[in-house]
């Protein structure tokens, strides 16, 4: 019989290209003064647009302004960013990790150790246990799952809840109280996934189902919840009212239209503006195996207006009316998903096993709804942040504050914020910021 050889095959082709033409990372403070101009050059690869809207994002960067061309085996992109302050961004430490996570070494993934035989995975990232679930929601369904983790000796160390159209998803990392590791007893890890089950399981008519799970892979906590929504289909939830009323001049208006010159389909987006917009839209423009060729983003007063020039992975660009329609009801519920409305929380106090137990269960005996949660642990001091409205769907009075703050006690800081309503008077349709695109003169804007 005659022996096949293979062709060597070496691995490190891949990275050749990236090698010989590593990314340029500029951050300049110059050029502008009301804002910092970071220009991306790169290599072109898939979801490369993402990582970098990731990076910047994580920072708690406002992207004002966006230029993205990734035509051909070339990425170019300038963004136009501030702090949360609105001032440019100057600090050393933060510049240093900017050029160093989006320079040539920025994008090597760390290895994660997975646990081998479960049935359902379970993955380890550094000293903690990552839990997914996602449900119908209802008033106190946080609680009652804190209260289940807090009984089984089990801390919450750091959480991000999202609500949209009735359902819940959230992302968990917890870890074992005694020994400060993650959890990686069968037993334990099957006990646990069958009270959460529990907790989470509906009515036997209800159409949608629920899911609790140990994540076996990481990624990226915002992606993987709009991942989990998107997976559990709540974009064709139409028949439930949406968690925020807007107005007509604020709700989001997209549009897809064909750009015949160079084939792309265009997705047109004009909604009001707020932080993470535009990795909202990315995120689901990838996950949905769309490639951004080329964008631009700009931002005017309350609204925003961002428009890609897209195309499927296989090349084609959106014919069908069916293609359009899906892409749009899946970005509108990608924008409404992270929108809230009502009162923000804000809770600081030494960490410990049932802090958000007890707190959560003080939110509910108080007629509170949460609609979205950010769960942080930084060294010994847990910060809890809450964006809550009244269960019957009332703004929450200043009697229902005081009753809290009262309950709450001196062992834990309680600040209070109103988050600014999406009914409030808006500018008339007119007052879009308008977004063009030529071809002709990208160069000038990756310039300006």
């Amino acid at each position: 019989m005659a022996r096949v050889c293979w062709p060597y095959f070496d691995p490190e082709y891949e990275s050749f290209s990236t090698r010989i033409n590593p990314p340029r990372v500029s951050v300049d403070n110059v050029s502008c003064h009301d804002c910092t101009l970071i220009k991306v050059d790169s290599v072109n690869k898939p979801g490369i647009l993402l990582e970098v809207v990731q990076v910047l994002i994580d920072l708690d960067l406002i992207i004002n302004k966006a230029y993205v061309s990734s035509d051909g085996g070339w990425f170019m992109d300038v963004f136009h960013v501030t702090d949360l302050q609105g001032n440019r961004v100057t600090d050393s430490k933060t510049i240093d990790y900017i050029e160093k996570a989006l320079g040539p070494n920025g994008h090597v993934k760390d290895k994660l150790r997975t646990w081998p035989g479960k049935r359902v995975g379970v993955h380890s990232i550094g000293d903690h246990t990552a839990i997914e679930l996602i449900g119908r929601d209802r008033p106190g369904l946080l609680s009652e799952i804190s209260a289940v983790l807090a009984n089984l000796d089990i801390n919450v160390v750091t959480a991000e809840l999202w609500t949209h159209n009735g359902r819940i998803a959230s992302v968990l990392y917890v870890n074992d109280n005694t020994t400060n590791r993650a959890i990686d007893d069968p037993t334990r890890l099957s006990v646990m996934e069958e009270q959460l089950k529990n907790i989470l399981r509906v009515c036997e008519d209800d159409n949608w189902e629920s899911c609790t799970s140990f994540s076996m892979g990481y990624t990226h906590v915002d992606r993987r919840l709009h991942q989990m929504f998107f997976a559990d289909r709540d974009y064709e939830r139409g028949g439930v009212t949406t968690d925020i009323d807007y107005p007509p001049a604020f709700k989001p208006k997209i549009t897809v239209d064909r750009c015949e010159e160079k084939g792309y389909s265009v997705i047109s987006v004009r909604c009001k503006d707020r932080a993470k917009l535009m990795f909202d839209i990315v995120c689901t423009l990838t996950d949905m195996q769309y490639v951004v060729f080329h964008a631009t983003i700009s931002s005017d007063g309350p609204y925003a207006s961002q428009e890609y020039f897209i195309r499927h992975v296989d090349g084609c660009t959106l014919d069908t009316e069916g293609e359009k329609e899906m892409v749009i009801k899946c970005l509108e519920a990608a924008i409404q998903r992270r929108v809230t409305e009502g009162l923000s929380l804000e809770l600081c106090a030494k960490d410990r096993v049932g802090l958000l137990s007890e707190v959560t269960r003080i939110l509910r005996e108080n007629g509170l709804s949460v609609t979205r949660a950010d769960v942080t642990t930084v060294g010994e001091q847990a910060v809890n942040v809450f964006y809550v409205r009244d269960a019957s769907g009332k703004p929450v009075d200043t009697k229902t504050i005081e009753a809290l703050r009262k309950e709450i006690g001196h062992t834990i800081k309680l600040n209070v914020k109103k988050v600014p309503a999406a009914s409030a008077k808006a500018p008339e349709a007119s007052g879009w910021a308008k977004t063009s695109f030529f071809f002709g003169n990208l160069l000038e804007k990756f310039l300006a």
